[in-house]
């Protein structure tokens, strides 16, 4: 189930990203084109990621890199409108996997409940039974109570008959 559900993982994500990829262009290309908007929005996010990149960099190759050259406008405005095109893809993408982890949250409380109301109707069912059932063994004991007196009246009825006919014995049936 693993390996099935891998590759689908791997379609659901360049679907995303083929679908918001368009929205991201458009977002670039507004960045490009804008100066309030690559002066403000693109611009520092884009010499953050280079001065963060270069000091990595330069420590990672045993440097210290006391100062970053900053990089010019037009580099940073392309690297920030692609660093804005990459985080709306990633936003997207995000925001997918969250719609789908609430759907699937809501579909399990959805069975639970389900679940718990069945197994409430089972257990009033079973209730029901019981209480039918102590009413039939009710029902079966005063029978049984009736049938006991009704033997006893037999008998007594016997023994009376016996005592006024005593020559009247019950006989073989004759052939």
């Amino acid at each position: 189930m693993v390996v099935g559900a891998f590759p689908m993982a791997k379609l659901l994500y360049l679907g995303i990203r083929q679908v918001s990829k368009p929205l991201a262009n458009r977002i670039k290309e507004a960045a490009r084109r804008s100066e309030f908007f690559k002066t403000y929005i693109c611009l520092p996010p884009a010499q953050l990621y280079h001065w963060v990149e270069m000091r990595t960099k330069m420590r990672i190759m045993g440097f210290n890199a006391e100062a970053v050259k900053p990089l010019n406008e037009e580099a940073a405005a392309e690297l920030g409108a692609e660093l804005l095109g990459e985080a709306t893809i990633f936003i997207v993408g995000g925001g997918c996997l969250m719609l789908e982890y609430w759907r699937q949250q809501a579909q399990r409380l959805c069975k639970e409940d389900q679940r718990r109301a069945a197994w409430g109707g089972m257990q009033d069912e079973v209730g029901h039974l019981a209480l039918a059932l102590e009413a039939l063994q009710e029902q079966v004991q005063a029978l049984a109570a009736t049938h006991s007196a009704l033997d006893e009246l037999r008998a007594q009825l016997q023994e009376v008959r016996l005592q006024l006919c005593p020559s009247d014995q019950p006989s073989a049936p004759q052939e």
